[in-house]
């Protein structure tokens, strides 16, 4: 490993001393039948509303493929943020509709 990937570790005077890469590994992305999802409705600043598919278990290109498809679904903005997919609007039976059509285990979650 090259010093240049040792961010945070300026000097140790343990001889002994072996860094380790504290990165977590992704996890292997689960089969649709396999995903349990809960689709969130939450309110932003300005009585703005997004909902939010959380519980996905995979990579994140995978994340960001599938929301890539639910906003082309949606006609709407979003992204993929901390391992959820945020939809602008409330689009919740759309998504869950579709998310159970490509075999996902998914229902509504939250208030």
């Amino acid at each position: 490993m090259s010093k240049k990937n040792r961010s945070g570790v300026i000097y140790s005077t343990n001889p002994d001393f072996e860094y380790s890469d504290s990165s977590q590994d992704e996890a292997e992305t689960l089969a649709p039948a396999q995903q349990d999802l809960r689709v969130w409705l939450d309110r932003k600043g300005g009585g703005k509303v997004i909902t939010v598919v959380k519980g996905f278990i995979g990579t994140l290109a995978d994340l960001e493929a599938l929301g890539k498809q639910i906003k082309v679904l949606c006609g709407s903005g979003g992204s993929v943020k901390d391992e959820e997919i945020l939809i602008q609007g409330d689009h919740r039976e759309k998504v869950i509709a579709w998310l159970v059509g490509k075999n996902y285990k998914a229902k509504k979650a939250g208030g």
